[in-house]
This record gives structure tokens, sequence and C-alpha cells, in this order.
């Protein structure tokens, strides 16, 4: 679905959504709206293109190929063939390569600083142990263990359904 600018009625390019005391506001900007307002900033490079950049400078690559997160079990490897970050704990396991791949595309800046619900700190370790729990079910069944594949499949299921739960 296409979206005209609210300002000039030109083709909008950014879509902004704020949800303010439950009440969703929605913006659609054309790109130069957009900046003249401060909302964005110069397009930078492809992030594939920034990686690619990135690994061809180095001469570590070997060293890259080792790294893995403990939480999801993605490689390095895997996302820089795919090119998406399977958990966020991937920015700590992968940091050392990261930073100035990040620090690149985001101006300077290195980590993100936005809101964070109140709630969030028990929220997020649940999530945060559902998503080692798949990475270990995976695992599981790749070794064709399914047993301990059905006891983690059920805890995670326990899990998430408490999450849905405290959610209500």
């Amino acid at each position: 679905m296409k979206f005209e600018c609210e300002k000039c009625q030109r083709e909008a390019t950014v879509h902004l959504t704020e949800i303010t005391n439950g009440q969703k506001i929605e913006r659609h900007l054309c790109e130069e709206c957009a900046s003249a307002e401060g909302i964005t900033i110069k397009a930078q490079l492809p992030i594939s293109k920034i990686i690619e950049e990135l690994m061809l400078q180095s001469s570590a690559e070997k060293e890259f190929s080792d790294l893995r997160c403990d939480v999801c079990g993605i490689s390095f490897l895997e996302f820089r063939r795919d090119g998406l970050l399977g958990c966020p704990h991937d920015y700590e396991a992968f940091e050392h390569v990261l930073v100035g791949l990040l620090e690149r595309s985001h101006e300077g800046q290195s980590c993100h600083v936005g809101k964070v619900p109140a709630n969030a700190a028990e929220s997020e370790r649940v999530q945060n142990e559902l998503l080692r729990l798949r990475g270990s079910l995976a695992e599981s069944v790749r070794r064709e263990d399914y047993e301990e594949a059905a006891a983690l499949r059920d805890h995670i299921r326990r899990l998430s359904d408490g999450l849905h739960e405290e959610g209500q």
C-alpha cells in the first residue's frame, strides 16, 4: 500500500508509528520532508556492502568463522551470509566485529538509545531464555535426541504461556 506525504503529497517513503498513552499515531512523509523535520539522516551504504567491505579489509576472517552466539546459536558466518542477526545477544557475541560497522552506519553511535517499557526486565529475561531454549531445541533435533527435544519443547511452551498470561 502506498501512502502520500502528509506535507507535500509526494510518495511517502518514511513511515513512523508512535504509541502514546495507548493511542497510535502514524505519520507518512517523503524523504525531503522527513529530512526537513530532522527525522531522517543521509542514506548510508546498505549493510550488506558494509559487511562485505569489513570482511575484505579484515585479515582475521578465520577468527570470525568460530564466533557463535551462545543464546540463539547463530554463527557469524550465518549472519554474514543472511545479513540478519538471530537475537539481541548477537550484538555482544559479535561485538568486536560489529562496533565499527554500527558506528559507520549510525553516525558514530554503536548502541541503541531508545525507550524501554517499565516492565521490560522480567519480560526480557524470559524472552532471552526462550531464545536460548529454542537454540537448544534445534540442536537436540539435529542430534536426533528426541527425548531432550520433547522436554525442551514442553519447557518452552510453559514459559511462553506464562509470558502471554503476564501480558493480559
